[in-house]
């Protein structure tokens, strides 16, 4: 019987993920990353152990111990379609409770949070880089015994972390010798003579990788899949790093040995990328400004073709970077009617990231691996993409002071002036918010598992929230709602002081009634040229917005001198952003999504609004290293031609030469789409990038669908 080629398997594999989708659908809507979950079996239960003086658990001692539990009897998930053991398998997301111990209450600080509506991250999870390298150095055994000999060494110091850290390996290499022993027991079933030998080779594999590192170019990936699962399973950590120059050595070397050619390489490497979607970057530049584009980045990007599945991949623009590789991306993208891969320019990210009083050298080892942000690997703490300032919630408050001082004359400079002033307020608290989760996070729910691939972690027996940890703390405060706030500026300007349409007190009232009976005075206000027209005093509201919030966060540390890096980022929380703010002077309806990322909102001009949106965007980069990245949305069709390939490949390159940070690519059918959102059981495959990360349409919930129409097209 002849056996199937790496193809043929590739493609079961798709209809399975399909499948899995198609049941995760029936579980209810997954408004977040598409990860490779795989649903549990009917009769798995897990109860965690808790702390009897609160309702959860605490501290590195009962969440080790917990994450190991839950480990020595998580399923197993072999399947001989693959080369690749393991799988997530959940319904009930992470097993984490409670999202902050009780015992650290900051009950001063929430009037303001909530008042400003801060997204402040306390007991935010993950969010930073770990180091691979770690890993493939010493494998789970290793690792295990360095958390030992550093425990010895330190003790008494740490034993709370160090119990904690020694658990989670050992429910880590309990796991993989399951899934090495269910491979085994699969084996001795399978009739299909390749696909047993596979199985057996498969099972050799997990039960080496039980203690050793890996050697070769499978075991690589197979490591890494296990390592992605473990940490999407502790709390749902999905950052992997530099993936091409992770597997490149493997690679090199079974190529040159003979025991690997390129067709099994791609096999192996979308074996492991159907596994989960966590981030990772190909190319980009060296620490010394060489080009890190290697043969194995090529084979990455064949594999996501391949695979057309979510993924989470993103190529990094330098002027060093092989050509071909920027172009089999764009090409790709296109061809497969897919957001994969999205975009990075090193330019900006680099030299920005200088200017917080860092080497060149040291920014270039800032590897891109979460929605919006890049992270020096196991060296950094961050808490990127975590962090949230509203502006236009800001903006609310500012305009509500205002107008009920009768003390004032209300003007637009008065409410700039207020605005500022809060802003820094806002920025204060969240500084505040941030100092109060470095103090007490450890307490809380440690970083137990990429404390493990972190510089100076086990060696100090502390765990990275903990000040000292490791070298570089960085702290991400990302602005939102950038269009809504300047156009709302622009439209009072425009509409109540220049043209004198309306009064401040009509347009209170207006707002207080959500333009209840008035469409034509909503209309009037939304009609003034908006942030992205170009020349307009809506884009001068950007673009001071957004050097006044970088100057207010670069302005001093927090109180504990951690130092703050500005971005502008949504994330998907606009949706909810929204829901805390009223009907706002730009026409937006009281409870709307509030503006996505740095981007202008749809409708802001009628021709050319992808030219448009990148010279906005790239306009109003803060420029310390953090992004503001530029979502465009473009028609598959412009990819039927070379030549319109080329043109969008020009357009995104003269955004990062101009400073762009990051492009997150929808290649969209506008028809389909709509047609998706009502019937989208007949769409499973369908992708859309919500913000950073790609999700199947149809698991979106209904309001979900409708914002990222409603954010790409004016419907």
């Amino acid at each position: 019987m002849p056996g199937m080629s790496f193809d043929e398997r590739i493609e079961a594999l798709r209809k399975t993920k399909l499948e899995h989708t198609a049941a995760k659908r029936g579980g209810g809507p997954r408004d977040g990353d598409d990860h490779g979950v795989v649903p549990l079996p009917a009769n798995f239960t897990f109860t965690p152990e808790e702390d009897p003086d609160m309702f959860g658990f605490k501290g590195g001692r009962m969440c080790g111990r917990n994450y190991r539990r839950l480990l020595e009897c998580h399923p197993t998930y072999i399947d001989p379609m693959s080369s690749l053991a393991c799988a997530w398998m959940t319904t009930l997301g992470s097993y984490r409770c409670p999202h902050w111990n009780p015992d650290h209450p900051y009950t001063h600080l929430m009037p303001e949070q909530k008042k400003y509506n801060i997204v402040h991250g306390i007991g935010g999870g993950q969010h930073f880089g770990p180091d691979m390298l770690i890993g493939f150095e010493l494998g789970w055994g290793g690792m295990l015994e360095k958390v030992r000999t550093y425990r010895d060494k330190n003790a008494p110091h740490g034993a709370e972390m160090y119990a904690g850290w020694e658990d989670v390996i050992l429910g880590i290499q309990n796991w993989v010798g399951r899934n090495a022993e269910a491979a085994r027991r699969a084996a001795l079933t399978e009739e299909r003579p390749d696909l047993r030998e596979d199985l057996e080779t498969m099972a050799e594999m997990c039960e080496r990788l039980v203690t050793e590192p890996p050697r070769t170019f499978r075991d690589a990936c197979q490591w890494i899949t296990f390592f992605m699962c473990a940490a999407r399973i502790h709390n749902g950590s999905g950052a992997l790093g530099q993936l091409d120059e992770l597997l490149r050595p493997y690679y090199e070397r079974d190529t040159a040995a003979g025991i690997l050619d390129d067709e099994e390489a791609i096999f192996h490497i979308a074996c492991m990328l159907i596994k989960d979607t966590h981030y990772s970057q190909l190319g980009g530049p060296a620490p010394d400004g060489a080009d890190l584009t290697s043969r194995v980045s090529f084979l990455i990007l064949e594999a996501i073709h391949r695979m057309g599945i979510p993924a989470n991949i993103a190529i990094r623009l330098h002027d060093g970077l092989d050509p071909k590789l920027y172009e089999l991306g764009v090409k790709y993208l296109f061809e497969d009617n897919t957001n994969s891969p999205l975009f990075v320019g090193d330019k900006g990210l680099t030299e920005g990231f200088v200017r917080n009083g860092y080497p060149i050298e040291l920014a270039r080892r800032r590897v891109k691996v979460g929605c919006h942000w890049c992270a020096i690997p196991g060296r950094e703490y961050t808490l990127n993409d975590i962090v949230k300032i509203n502006f236009a919630k800001v903006f609310d408050v500012a305009l509500r002071d205002m107008t009920g001082d009768e003390s004032v004359e209300n003007t637009t400079e008065e409410l700039w002036r207020r605005f500022e002033d809060r802003l820094r307020r806002a920025i204060e608290v969240t500084a505040e918010g941030i100092d109060f989760h470095m103090q007490h996070m450890y307490k809380t729910y440690p970083e137990l598992v990429l404390d493990l691939f972190c510089h100076g972690t086990i060696e100090q027996g502390l765990d990275i929230t903990q000040k000292g940890a490791v070298e570089y703390y960085n702290m991400c405060m990302d602005g939102s709602g950038l269009a809504t706030t300047a156009d709302s500026f622009a439209a009072l300007e425009q509409r109540i002081e220049q043209e004198k349409r309306l009064t401040w007190n009509e347009l209170m009232q207006h707002l207080d009634n959500d333009f209840a009976d008035a469409e034509d005075v909503r209309l009037i206000m939304k009609s003034i040229p908006r942030y992205g027209s170009g020349g307009s005093r809506a884009d001068d509201y950007a673009l001071k917005i957004s050097r006044t919030f970088t100057k207010l966060v670069k302005e001093k540390p927090t109180p504990d001198g951690f130092n703050l890096v500005p971005g502008l980022f949504s994330w998907a929380s606009t949706v909810q952003m929204g829901r805390k703010v009223g009907a706002t002077p730009n026409g937006r309806h009281a409870g709307a999504p509030i503006s996505h990322g740095a981007n202008p909102d749809p409708g802001f001009v009628k021709d050319g609004p992808q030219t448009a949106a990148a010279l906005a965007v790239a306009a109003v980069q803060p420029g310390y290293g953090n992004s503001a990245p530029l979502q465009l949305d473009l028609d598959f069709s412009l990819g039927r031609t070379a030549e319109n390939r080329a043109k969008v490949a020009a357009l995104m390159k003269t955004h990062f030469d101009l400073g762009g940070t990051q492009i997150n690519i929808n290649i969209l059918d506008k028809k389909q789409l709509l047609d998706a959102e009502k019937h989208p059981e007949k769409y499973p495959d369908l992708m859309a990038r919500v913000t950073g990360f790609s999700a199947y349409f149809s698991l979106l919930s209904p309001a979900f669908r409708r914002w990222v129409i409603e954010r790409i097209y004016e419907v």
